[in-house]
């Protein structure tokens, strides 16, 4: 080959390399996850009404963002900073007649792992009429063994959720007793401890894959 051939060659090579080593690099999607809540508290019992013998709590829920993950004080709770309000059993969204957001809820029974979009349409907000997640045993997520006296969530039940702004989660709640113990004994454990897991989707879509 002819030297200045030669040379064409090597030039166009080294300027090909240059080329590569000063492309962007190529940024790939942060891959969402689930996360993991534990005791939560819901409005903990401090005692129990001497008429009816029905437990009693300061009557407050404890706001929880799914966005951030923490904790939302109660001051902010006319505001969209929170997704999820939790109270005994009951679990409220920021939308409708309890939040200002655009909250929304449904419970699909299913597997939460193979759930990995949530559904399209299908939600309800909090209404006078009751709640998105409905309450009392076996209506939304949990059973209630009244001689017992035991809350056990029912197993397969996935609330798919629509945070304050629109966005999408599904949670999944495992337990209701203080310590996540595998067999609550309700006449040893603290009730009104929410232990849950969920993921949430930031980009705005509705897969929602861990």
């Amino acid at each position: 080959m002819p030297r200045s051939l030669r040379f064409l060659s090597f030039a166009l090579f080294m300027m090909v390399l240059a080329a590569c080593d000063s492309a962007e690099p190529v940024i790939e999607p942060d891959l969402i996850q689930a996360e993991m809540v534990q005791d939560l508290p819901a409005d903990p019992i401090t005692g129990f009404n001497p008429t009816t013998g029905q437990p009693i709590g300061a009557d407050v829920f404890t706001f929880f963002s799914l966005r951030t993950g923490e904790v939302v004080p109660n001051s902010d709770s006319a505001s969209t900073a929170w997704d999820l309000g939790f109270k005994g059993t009951t679990i409220i969204v920021n939308g409708g007649t309890s939040g200002p957001g655009a909250g929304a809820a449904q419970v699909v029974t299913g597997s939460f792992e193979d759930l990995t979009e949530a559904p399209a349409d299908g939600y309800a907000t909090d209404a006078d009429t009751g709640t998105a997640i409905a309450t009392g045993s076996g209506n939304g997520w949990y059973n209630y063994n009244q001689p017992l006296n035991l809350v056990t969530p029912i197993p397969g039940r996935v609330l798919f959720i629509q945070t304050a702004d629109g966005r999408y989660a599904k949670v999944r709640i495992l337990n209701y007793y203080e310590g996540a113990p595998e067999s609550p004994d309700p006449d040893q454990d603290t009730a009104r401890y929410y232990t849950f897991e969920y993921v949430f989707q930031p980009d705005g879509s509705r897969t929602l894959t861990d």
